[in-house]
């Protein structure tokens, strides 16, 4: 089961590594809701919807933001998946290092889709008290 959910992830990041954004929408729903940018949870600031989700990648992908993964790690309890990933990429300031985590929900077809996709899920450690 878990190697389904790294299925959907590895299409996800494929898709976005050759700049499809309509392959990388096609593994969250349609209503799926994602973090922009560290910190945007906190203000309320997220993309939800697909043309909000299609409009927000287009501009990473313009942007020529490219990403390195490392490993996995997946929960599953029943149709709902957690999926925790370090990422890095480039960027202005040097490297940034971040935890994604996304939940997926298992499809009436078997195959799992993000339904919430925080990239930067590990801001709230890096904030001060």
């Amino acid at each position: 089961m878990t190697e389904d959910i790294h299925e959907t992830i590895t299409r996800m990041t494929d898709a976005f590594a050759r700049g499809d954004v309509p392959g990388i929408l096609s593994t969250y729903e349609p209503d799926a809701v994602v973090v922009p940018a560290p910190g945007a949870a906190q203000s309320g600031t997220v993309a939800t919807g697909t043309a909000e989700l299609a409009a927000m990648f287009r501009q990473f992908v313009d942007a020529g933001v490219a990403f390195s993964y490392g490993g996995h790690e997946v929960v599953v309890a029943g149709d709902i998946a957690l999926h925790l990933m370090q990422w890095t990429a480039p960027g202005p300031g040097g490297r940034t290092t971040a935890l994604s985590v996304a939940v997926l929900r298992k499809q009436p077809d078997g195959t799992w889709k993000m339904v919430l996709d925080h990239p930067f899920g590990d801001t709230v450690m890096h904030q001060a008290n």
